[in-house]
């Protein structure tokens, strides 16, 4: 399992690395995860030729902590919880 691949680096520069990184491990036949919470990231499943694919877990704030179901589901996240938790945490955005 890979998780935040390339994290420091600037968004561009990531991606074109991450897949860079992706598509050589995947030539190289590995079976794996890789993790992230950049979702420019997630296009990199449609470069690769059906060998890699987004899945997602469901969350929600539950007395200002964030909790997960843990149940995978098909395709990106289309909701965010940063905004919530940075408010539960007293940030005004």
């Amino acid at each position: 399992m890979l998780a935040e691949l390339l994290s420091g680096t600037n968004s561009h520069d990531r991606r074109i690395g991450a897949e860079a990184l992706v598509r050589g491990l995947v030539e190289r036949g590995a079976i794996g995860l890789v993790t992230t919470h950049d979702l420019a990231l997630t296009s990199i499943a449609g470069t690769l030729n059906g060998h890699a694919l987004n899945v997602h877990f469901e969350d929600h704030l539950e007395g200002g902590e964030i909790r997960f179901d843990y149940q995978l589901r098909p395709g990106v996240v289309t909701r965010s919880n940063a905004l919530e938790l940075m408010r539960a945490v007293g940030l005004d955005v």
